[in-house]
Parts: structure tokens; C-alpha cells; sequence
């Protein structure tokens, strides 16, 4: 085991958890970017609408003791410290409390599995922040790789497809299509990282583990804000389910797999607009759960914590890429947003 660690950082969007939260929670997420109030106050409805709650705080507890409790039982015995970009727990304020416990060195575990400005280095840069909101003696953290391609990822969210196709009728289960869909960037965005291409490989790897053809999948998009002039990565979700039924599919399963849990974007983006597009067009839609707490999954994220923990360590990758970088180089995934 490498000593220099003494903590584990979980790094986390954040999410209101009463209806007092959700316009400071949101002024948080769009500050700087010149988002209209009245968008501003369109998205807290759908807050509004699960009575300002996101279940995504919940979440992160529960992956945090499932964690813990698989960190413990294969003798990694460290402290769990927990930070939003977004909301309580602040980043500064964890990072503070690191400090005044005397941490030195963290490994610093992102909530995402995806390589762009908003899922890796704007998470990097918040790190960055609230070291320098404490000063000099803040801890050093080591951010883990993304894990789009590991095998125990892709193990998790084949899994959480296969529950979903199970409630098709076996009849008609060989000839149900499947969308993928992960938070739709800036073209702008894009081009400067591997997004697109990560989602593209995620998604070919986890048919292929379950057997099914490059014609039954397409990867597809959602939760797009910004200015409608802008171009954002598409086809949005509910275009593709429009598409599909003119098509003719009759059975649509949606597996969020760009989210690892299900929140509040899930919820309203996915199990309300979508499934209501799919009731008005009269086509069968399956929403698949994300990969949350998924023994695998956490098992993963603990093997993943145990590569920098011990050098000596196989880094786990399968498709075509191989595993990501450990450190970043200073020109991964820019800011462009086209505005």
C-alpha cells in the first residue's frame, strides 16, 4: 500500500434537499454563464416538482457507506471526506474540515465516468478553489482516472439493462431498441475532449456483453439548456423516441447511462417527459436504473482507489482505448462553450 494517502475525497455535483434550496442551488450551477432568469426559474420546476428535493445527496450517502464498507472488508481503512461543486457539503467547507482533521494527501474520487470540462477538469479546478479558500497547508488530491471503459463498469450497467429488458415481454424482448442517453455539451465543448467517443464506447460495450447488435442501440442525448442558438450534442431523447416509433419500434428501453445515479435530470428528463412522449405516440418504454449502488460498480470504484494505493496494481480497461490518464495533462478538456 502506498502510505502518502491518508483520506479518500468524494467530489459530487450537489443537489438541493428542500424547496428553500433549489434557486440558490441553481444560481450556484449557471453562475458565469449568463443563464436568463427565466430559464433559471423554469428548471426549479422541475425541482419544484418533487417538492425541491433531488435524491442526489441521498444518493452519495448511500455509494459512500456501501463503499466504506467494501473499502473496510478488503483492508483499506481510510477516512471518507464528501464535496459538491453545487451545494451543502460545500467543497470548501469538506476541504477545510480535511485540514483541520490534518490531511495531508487524499485520492480524490469524481462522480463521473466521462472525460469533459463540466465532468473532469471544471471538478479539478472546484479542487483547486477550495484549496486555496484554505491556504497552503490544504491537502494535495490525487484525482482517479475516469472509468468509462473498466470492465466492472461496464459488468454494472449491462446488468442494470438486462433488469430492464426483463420486463419486456420475452415474445418481443429480441426486437426492443435501446437508447442510451448521457447530458448532452456544447458542440463547442465536444470538440475539445473525448465525450462523445467515451459514451459511443461505453455504450458498444455494454451491447455487446448483453449480445445485442450495433442496429438495436443508439446512443442519444438530454437535459440541453443554454441558448437555442447554440449547438449542443443531439439527438435529444425525446426526438429519438418520436423517430423510433416512425420507425417502428414498438419497445424502447432508456438506460441514463451518462449518470451513475437517479436524479432529479433522470426523473423529470427521462420517467416524465420521456415516458410521456412515449404513452402520447403509444410506444412501450423501459427506463433502466443507473448503476447507483450496484455491488459491481462499488466494487469498481474500490479497485479503482486501490491502483493508486498500490503502484503494482493491473489497471483495468477492455474495448479500444485502454485505461484513461492518472494525471491530466494541462490541456485536457477545455472551455468552450461557443459563447
Amino acid at each position: 500500500m502506498n502510505p502518502k494517502y491518508d483520506a479518500i475525497l468524494i467530489v459530487a455535483f450537489g443537489g438541493p434537499e428542500k424547496r428553500d434550496d433549489v434557486l440558490p442551488f441553481l444560481e450556484n450551477v449557471t453562475r458565469g454563464r449568463r443563464i436568463p432568469r427565466e430559464r433559471l426559474l423554469e428548471v426549479a420546476e422541475h425541482y419544484y416538482h418533487f417538492d425541491g428535493v433531488s435524491p442526489h445527496n441521498a444518493q452519495v450517502r448511500a455509494l459512500m457507506a456501501a463503499l466504506e464498507v467494501d473499502l473496510k472488508s478488503n483492508g483499506v481503512d481510510l477516512p471518507i471526506y464528501w464535496g459538491n461543486r453545487n451545494w451543502h457539503p460545500m467543497l470548501s467547507d469538506t476541504m477545510q474540515q480535511m485540514h483541520d482533521d490534518g490531511v495531508k494527501n487524499a485520492l480524490g474520487l469524481v462522480l463521473a465516468a466521462y472525460s469533459s470540462y463540466s465532468s473532469c477538469r471544471q471538478y479539478r479546478e472546484n479542487v483547486e478553489a477550495a484549496q486555496q479558500h484554505v491556504g497552503d497547508s490544504a491537502a494535495c488530491v490525487d484525482k482517479i482516472r475516469v472509468f468509462y471503459n473498466h470492465p466492472k463498469f461496464i459488468e454494472a450497467s449491462a446488468d442494470r439493462v438486462g433488469e430492464a429488458l426483463k420486463q419486456i415481454a420475452e415474445a418481443k424482448r429480441e426486437s426492443a431498441q435501446i437508447a442510451f442517453t448521457a447530458h448532452s455539451i456544447p458542440m463547442t465543448m465536444a470538440a475539445g475532449c473525448d465525450y462523445a467517443q467515451q459514451l459511443n464506447e461505453t455504450c458498444r460495450l455494454i451491447a455487446e456483453q448483453l449480445g445485442i447488435g450495433n442496429d438495436r442501440w443508439q446512443l442519444v442525448y438530454q437535459s440541453r439548456s443554454g441558448r437555442p442558438t447554440d449547438p449542443w450534442l443531439d439527438p435529444d431523447i425525446c426526438d429519438h423516441c418520436r423517430t423510433a416509433k416512425s420507425n417502428g419500434v414498438e419497445d424502447l428501453v432508456i438506460m441514463p447511462v451518462g449518470f451513475l445515479s437517479d436524479h432529479i435530470e433522470v426523473l423529470f428528463d427521462l420517467d416524465d417527459e420521456a415516458h410521456e412522449v412515449c404513452e402520447e405516440i403509444g410506444m412501450n418504454m423501459v427506463r433502466a436504473s443507473t448503476v447507483g449502488t450496484h455491488p459491481t460498480f462499488v466494487t469498481m470504484l474500490r479497485e479503482l482507489l486501490e491502483e493508486r494505493l498500490d503502484s503494482s496494481r493491473e489497471k483495468l480497461a477492455i474495448g479500444n482505448f485502454g485505461p484513461s490518464h492518472d494525471l491530466c495533462p494541462a490541456d485536457c478538456c477545455p472551455l468552450r462553450t461557443g459563447s
